[in-house]
């Protein structure tokens, strides 16, 4: 109860769990997209999805343990960021060799959120002695989040199509922006910088 009371906390477990829910379908649904073409090469593009990411989000988890040293909150802005921008991609076109290069995007966003998820919440239970059951609340709410994005898109691909699919993950349904804007609106303006010693107006 004390953690679901402090403000800082909840926020940032908000934003990440937009986050989550928003980008967690995308994979999922760009491999169907890459099954409905013919032969066995579909395979070979969603295995190419994969390690693509993984590929970029090497040397991205390393460079955003070093600037984060600095700052945490504007190189974590810059994953979210990039994840409206991948969904609008999906959109334009179905070419495998296309949807594998977005992946690219896919590898930003995860390089940034595994070094920096962890560094903000050892931040914002620094001193507490809670950071193991914070962790694990944020893990929760991440694994819920990211389950309800595969629901809601499975139903969404199935009655509109792929395309909506997508923009679903990205947009608000009813405004027409992202969900993915919303998880960086969320980030923006609620979650501050956790890096003691940094200038607040320099991390907004």
């Amino acid at each position: 109860m004390e953690l679901l009371s402090d403000r800082k906390i909840l926020f940032f477990t908000v934003a990440v769990v937009l986050f989550h829910f928003a980008n967690a379908a995308m994979l999922p649904l760009v491999g169907q997209e890459l099954a409905q073409g013919k032969g066995t090469s579909d395979t070979v593009y969603m295995s190419a999805c994969i390690i693509v990411a993984q590929l970029v989000m090497i040397p991205v988890s390393n460079l955003a343990g070093r600037f984060a040293n600095a700052a945490r909150k504007p190189i974590f802005l810059l994953g979210f960021a990039v994840l409206p921008i991948r969904g609008v991609l999906y959109t334009l076109s179905d070419n495998p060799y296309f949807l594998v290069s977005v992946q690219i995007l896919d590898g930003i966003g995860a390089g940034i959120f595994g070094v920096l998820s962890v560094l903000m919440v050892a931040d914002l239970t620094k001193g507490t002695g809670r950071f193991n059951v914070t962790q694990g609340m944020l893990n929760t709410a991440i694994g819920v989040g990211a389950g309800l994005s595969n629901v809601l898109a499975g139903f969404v691909v199935k009655s509109a199509g792929y395309n909506v699919g997508f923009l679903i993950l990205a947009a608000m349904p009813a405004a027409g922006y992202a969900y993915a804007v919303v998880a960086l609106g969320v980030f923006w303006f609620c979650v501050p910088e956790t890096k003691t010693g940094v200038n607040r107006k320099a991390s907004r």
